[in-house]
């Protein structure tokens, strides 16, 4: 693929895993409220954000290519768990992801004029037992602060990870197999 694209997000996760697909980008700030509604069911919030911040990048962008959002969020027994407010939030996170399995979903927008396409995966992943004095160990570090569900499965955080069931790359935070495949679409369609 030899369109270049717009990435709404400022993730440095996301724009590594972007580089993999071999498409050339530059990225937008896209600021969005991330505030869940009430009642919003996980699936229906994660696919909303995505599509908000492929919008929000489209009206910045100079229109000329596509636009992709993206976002990830860690979902327990229905509860989504974002990113960590303090320590403490961080700690009682991680203490309910231990030894529970979790979902993470991660959806993908692309907007370009009218046209928008979208995916969502959503993968697995059971946590190992963890103390309170990991997860404060594991904080200490800084990798939580930034990150939902308070921990990154491509860090030091994929020590507390026994076993994950889906796509990798969309745990990270973008599935490339999926993206790449958004991407053909909506320049299959542009040509």
């Amino acid at each position: 693929m030899s369109q270049a694209i717009y990435l709404a997000s400022q993730s440095p996760r996301r724009k590594e895993l972007l580089s993999q697909l071999n498409i050339q980008f530059d990225t937008l700030h896209a600021e969005i409220d991330e505030t869940p509604f009430e009642n919003e069911e996980p699936e229906s919030h994660v696919n909303r954000l995505a599509q908000s911040k492929a919008k929000a990048g489209w009206e910045k962008s100079d229109k000329t290519r596509p636009v992709l959002g993206s976002d990830t969020i860690v979902v327990l027994d229905n509860l989504i768990l974002g990113k960590p407010k303090n320590q403490a939030d961080a700690i009682a996170t991680l203490l309910k992801l231990s030894g529970q399995k979790h979902q993470v979903m991660t959806s993908v927008s692309i907007v370009f004029d009218n046209k928008h396409y979208q995916e969502i995966v959503i993968s697995q992943v059971e946590f190992a037992e963890i103390t309170e004095k990991e997860a404060l160990e594991y904080w200490q570090t800084g990798e939580p602060a930034d990150k939902a569900g308070s921990y990154a499965i491509q860090g030091i955080g994929g020590q507390f990870v026994k076993h994950i069931s889906g796509n990798y790359s969309a745990i990270v935070g973008l599935p490339l197999y999926q993206t790449k495949q958004l991407l053909a679409l909506c320049f299959k369609q542009l040509n």
